[in-house]
């Protein structure tokens, strides 16, 4: 676990998490991975949400992608098309430099449906990914470079990052 200021363990034992302080975690932490022609690139919805705060926060020209897994997901037929956002990458990929971001990385699953949506638009020169949370439980071998927290959880819980009205972060934990 990390620091006890972003994760705690009540006296009853459930886990809380601070999103807010790991995004601001997040974004120190970015900071230096930055490149002059870094494009910042959110998968929907959570990563979306990361990465379009993130572009304003850091002051970054243009707007921030965001990328859909649905079209590439290994468990299409059981899940069908989600009424979620669609991909929409405002920049030339061919070339460019990914700092992809996610809120949650558990399986390795979705990042690898994004890499397939993301080559769909070109041949990027780098991807990166950046997690707000790493929860472990990796079923690909998938890594990510930055991760504001690393955590275990059960995996019959589920962590899921909600965005208030007014912008700001917080966590659900529900049992699956």
């Amino acid at each position: 676990m990390t620091s006890s200021a972003r994760v705690a363990e009540s006296a009853v034992g459930a886990l809380t998490l601070d999103a807010e302080a790991l995004y601001g975690e997040l974004l120190r932490s970015v900071r230096p991975l930055l490149r002059a022609d870094t494009k910042l690139v959110g998968i929907v919805s959570g990563g979306q949400w990361l990465a379009d705060r993130l572009h304003a926060d850091l002051g970054l020209p243009g707007q921030a992608g965001a990328i859909s897994s649905a079209m590439h997901r290994d468990d299409f037929a059981k899940r069908g098309l989600a009424a979620t956002g669609q991909t929409s990458l405002p920049f030339e990929v061919d070339g460019a430099d990914i700092l992809l971001l996610d809120d949650v990385l558990f399986t390795g699953r979705t990042i690898r449906a994004v890499l397939n949506e993301l080559f769909d638009y070109g041949r990027p020169a780098c991807v990166r990914l950046a997690v707000l949370v790493d929860r472990a439980g990796r079923e690909l071998p998938v890594a990510a470079e930055l991760a504001a927290a690393r955590l275990a959880l059960p995996s019959a819980q589920s962590l899921e990052l909600a965005r208030e009205e007014d912008g700001r972060f917080s966590f659900r934990i529900e049992k699956i």
